[in-house]
C-alpha cells in the first residue's frame, strides 16, 4: 500500500466491496463449488488498470477458479461498471491474483507445530 495515493487507496477499497458482492451473488457453483473472497485491491496511479488478488477455499481449486475468473474477466468488468459508473469515469482493466498468503500463514503453522 505504500506509495498509493489516498485516491488509489479508495478506489481499490471500493473495487474490492463490490468485486466481494459479485462474486457472492454468483454463487460457489459458478466457481466449482469454491468460495472466492477478495482479498486487496491494488490501483495504478491513473486508475486505468487494477490488481485484484482473490483467496479461493479449497486451495486446491485456485488454478481452475483463477482461469474461471480470468476468462470471464471482460463480463466481470462490465458487471462492475454498471456498480461504479457513478463513482468512476472509467473502469478499469481487471488482472487476478491467486493470493497465497493464507496458504503460506498455514504452512508456517504447521511446520511450528512440528
Amino acid at each position: 500500500m505504500e506509495g498509493e495515493s489516498t485516491r488509489q487507496q479508495k478506489v481499490g477499497r471500493q473495487i474490492q466491496k463490490d468485486l466481494a458482492e459479485i462474486f457472492r451473488q454468483k454463487g460457489m457453483a459458478a466457481y466449482n463449488g469454491a468460495m472466492v473472497s477478495v482479498t486487496g485491491v491494488r490501483v495504478s496511479p491513473d486508475l486505468s488498470f487494477a490488481k485484484v488478488y482473490l483467496s479461493v477455499f479449497p486451495s486446491e481449486k485456485s488454478d481452475g477458479v483463477l482461469k474461471i475468473i480470468s476468462d470471464s474477466s471482460k463480463s466481470i468488468r462490465g458487471e462492475l461498471g454498471r456498480v461504479v459508473s457513478k463513482q468512476l469515469r472509467i473502469v478499469p482493466e481487471l488482472a487476478f491474483y491467486i493470493d497465497d498468503s493464507l496458504d503460506y500463514v498455514e504452512r508456517i503453522d504447521q511446520l511450528l507445530k512440528k
